[in-house]
């Protein structure tokens, strides 16, 4: 298959030095990508900035911010046999990025934020996407409920969730537990390294899809 993985953070400017992101590492998208090429199939990693290698035999774009990342899917994602979006994308920016750095003046500061699109929920619609579908929810609480919502309203064929205040997985580790959410049934795999976990998913999806 052709396959789709986007990964890491995106960076959202408030001026030439500052940016608001989010705390992905990057390391579960990029252990999926190694797990698909690894079983052969043909991947195209979009990645936000990082500080991981490029899997071996994976295509690789870079971006930057989330509008860049909407592009480089819907540039590519028609293409695909399969897409998933394992990044966490910054769901708002700031309404302006100040041409010089902004500098310290009164006691408080006060942002305009905007909404950035939707690339997950923009698949079926706009991108006009028929494959297997695979979105990531990074929850707090309520893990099965909020999974089960996304995968319906946008559409996915599988929602891959974990628990983020959980210490010592998720975000900036190498171990994680998720929470697969199909239509049909929820599977829960255990807390185990990510490149195990992204064997798993990519097994399981191989068999869906």
């Amino acid at each position: 298959m052709k396959i789709l993985i986007t990964a890491g953070p995106t960076r959202e400017p408030l001026d030439p030095v500052r940016y608001l992101t989010n705390r992905s590492s990057g390391k579960m998208g990029y252990a999926l990508a190694a797990a698909a090429a690894h079983d052969g199939h043909q991947v195209l990693l979009v990645s936000g900035p990082t500080n991981l290698d490029v899997p071996d035999g994976v295509d690789f774009l870079p971006v930057e911010t989330a509008a860049d990342m909407y592009e480089a899917v819907e540039s590519h994602i028609g293409r695909m046999d399969a897409a998933i979006f394992a990044a966490a994308v910054a769901d708002y920016r700031p309404a302006t990025a100040a041409e010089q750095k902004i500098k310290k003046s009164a006691a408080t500061l006060t942002l305009e934020l905007v909404k950035n699109p939707d690339i997950l929920g923009s698949c079926r619609g706009e991108f006009g996407f028929t494959g297997f579908l695979v979105g990531f929810a990074a929850e707090t609480e309520n893990l099965a409920s909020h999974a089960r919502a996304k995968l319906e309203k946008k559409g996915c064929d599988l929602i891959v969730a974990n628990d983020v205040s959980q210490p010592g997985i998720g975000f900036d580790s190498d171990r994680n537990q998720v929470l697969l959410v199909f239509p049909d049934r929820i599977e829960s795999l255990p807390e185990d390294d990510k490149h195990h976990l992204a064997h798993r998913i990519i097994q399981l999806m191989d068999r869906r899809s």
